[in-house]
């Protein structure tokens, strides 16, 4: 089913806002300050790609202070913005049923978005596994 979800989900603009959050990660990785936000950025990206199959999973080692420096420097340059993206497009499709499992799926992402340090997304089978 996830397979199915993947495909529907990239011919229906997954692919597209992938594209955009990846083109945004490489930009950023043009300076030296900006690598560890471009590479979540890229991260972000290929995660908006292909999000069925995959759940948040935090860190274990997440509880660090540059982790939360680096999560309130993304929040105030680019976070707000990809959240505010997602949770703005997951309610659009919350008004139809044929688009509920979509905005799931940005529902989910959100959390992704706003606080990425920390947090991974990753296949189901790996998270209950670990």
């Amino acid at each position: 089913m996830s397979l199915l979800g993947n495909i529907i989900w990239l011919i229906f603009g997954g692919f597209v806002s992938g594209l955009g959050y990846i083109l945004g990660g490489l930009t950023l990785c043009l300076t030296i300050v900006g690598i560890p936000f471009g590479i979540k950025s890229i991260k972000l990206g290929i995660a908006t790609m292909l999000p069925y199959g995959k759940e948040v999973v935090p860190r274990p080692s997440a509880d660090s202070v540059l982790r939360v420096i680096l999560n309130v420097i993304w929040v105030a340059f680019f976070g707000w913005g990809f959240a505010l993206s997602l949770l703005f497009h997951g309610l659009i499709l919350d008004l139809t049923i044929v688009g509920l499992p979509f905005a799931k799926q940005h529902f989910k992402l959100v959390i992704v978005a706003i606080l990425p340090f920390g947090r991974n997304l990753e296949n189901i089978e790996e998270a209950q596994s670990a």
